[in-house]
């Protein structure tokens, strides 16, 4: 039985290893690709076919020399997906505090249509929210990408199902010890609740730093455009800029893999925790 079960283990082992290497191989050749110059991509494409004559840091030189608004985008990104982040994650775990603790009319109605709206592809919503934007007076800066997606309906359900999980009794506690409703969210829902928030952390940090369409829309500054938007128009029906793009799209990688390594040790509690009840 407990060789049946090694096997079993090794197996289950082997399996997970081949889906990591297939899952990684695309920013492996990505990390090889950049060392390589741009005319390489177009003739011999991706591959880990290493001529050392052609390696070297040119692409890299080239794209911190400041020869290109590339720091601008960066910078541009880096700021909204902190604010976006830290808001979005606040609110949207007030509104789901809200559903999973309170009793009020019409609760269940909100709820649904909370549901509702997370079934509703983002492409439909653009029209409608571009004229908003306009209408708050909100185009070409970074509050007219991060308002209409301040809360997050995603976040509002994983919220409410984290904190249907946790007995109501801390809240009664809390009441009979003379803390007032504010004190119960930000003296004890918030430290339980930090699985959940580094869970959504990592989410919502993956959707604002590699958001495009609608930072697309919105801005209309070269220098307040987002990194995605900005690496996107060096593809050009005028000439493609390989060597920026490339070396550009591995170092845009960094603040991610940053946020993950940060938040990993929350993240499986935080995502298991969120779809149990009781």
């Amino acid at each position: 039985m407990k060789s049946k079960k090694n096997v079993y283990s090794a197996l289950l082992f082997c399996f997970f290893l081949v889906v990591a290497g297939i899952t990684l191989l695309p920013l492996a050749l990505l990390a090889v690709a950049s060392f390589r110059p741009g005319t390489e991509l177009m003739r011999n494409g991706l591959n880990f076919n290493i001529d050392f004559a052609t390696v070297s840091l040119n692409n890299y030189v080239q794209l911190f020399n400041g020869s290109n608004p590339y720091f601008y985008w960066y910078k541009n990104s880096l700021v909204i997906t902190i604010v976006q982040v830290s808001l979005t994650l606040f609110l949207s775990a007030c509104v789901g505090y809200g559903f999973a603790m309170y009793d009020f009319k019409g609760k269940n109605l909100l709820f649904i249509c909370v549901l509702v709206v997370m079934m509703i592809p983002t492409e439909i919503l653009l029209l409608p929210l571009y004229r908003m934007t306009i209408a708050m007076n909100t185009i070409d800066t970074m509050w007219g990408i991060i308002l209409p997606y301040i809360v997050a309906p995603m976040l509002v359900f994983f919220f409410r199902q984290y904190l249907s999980g946790i007995p109501r009794d801390f809240l009664d506690a809390a009441r009979v010890d003379g803390c007032t409703e504010y004190g119960i969210f930000f003296r004890i829902m918030i430290p339980l609740m930090r699985p959940s928030f580094a869970a959504m952390g990592i989410y919502q940090g993956m959707q604002s730093w590699n958001s495009f369409l609608w930072p697309m829309i919105v801005m209309r500054t070269a220098n307040k455009i987002t990194l995605p938007v900005g690496l996107a128009s060096l593809m050009t029906p005028y000439g493609n800029n390989y060597d920026i793009l490339l070396a550009g799209s591995c170092f845009a990688i960094i603040p991610i893999l940053i946020l993950f390594v940060c938040f990993q040790s929350y993240f499986i509690d935080g995502m298991t925790a969120g779809g149990v009840k009781g």
